[in-house]
């Protein structure tokens, strides 16, 4: 019966984690937040990804070692040092993705970003504008 519980817990943390990061992503495309707080954020959602995967393992007796595991979940996990970045695991957000699909995902990023650029290009041409009216204007009364 422990372990029902314990795999239903499991399970729940999983897809807990999942809302968190479709609540994120919709919150950061929506401008909600900003994109600093959005990589924050998904930095703290990672590290409930990696503790989850770690009881997962832990509960399994996947890893060589439970008790390094299990001591590293209770010490607030172990820090990442790695500087290479194409020594990282893959994102769960492209997982499992085909090329297709993350050509598909990076060309609604892009969207994403040209309609942020074209919002940014229209204030930056209104104050212009408001520059150039002012310098006239002064050159008015002068």
């Amino acid at each position: 019966q422990l372990n029902v519980i314990i795999r239903s817990s499991l399970q729940n943390l999983r897809e807990k984690i999942d809302q968190l990061k479709d609540l994120l992503l919709r919150a950061v495309s929506t401008h909600q937040i900003t994109q600093l707080e959005g990589d924050r954020r998904q930095n703290l959602v990672d590290d409930l990804l990696t503790r989850q995967k770690q009881l997962q393992a832990s509960y399994k007796n996947e890893g060589t070692e439970p008790d390094v595991i299990r001591s590293s979940l209770m010490t607030g996990g172990v820090k990442r040092g790695v500087t290479n970045p194409w020594l990282l695991e893959e994102s769960e957000e492209t997982r499992g993705l085909g090329f297709d699909d993350l050509r598909q995902q990076q060309r609604r990023i892009i969207e994403e970003q040209d309609a942020g650029l074209d919002a940014l290009s229209s204030i930056i041409s209104r104050q212009k504008q408001m520059g150039q009216e002012i310098g006239n204007e002064l050159d008015e009364q002068n």
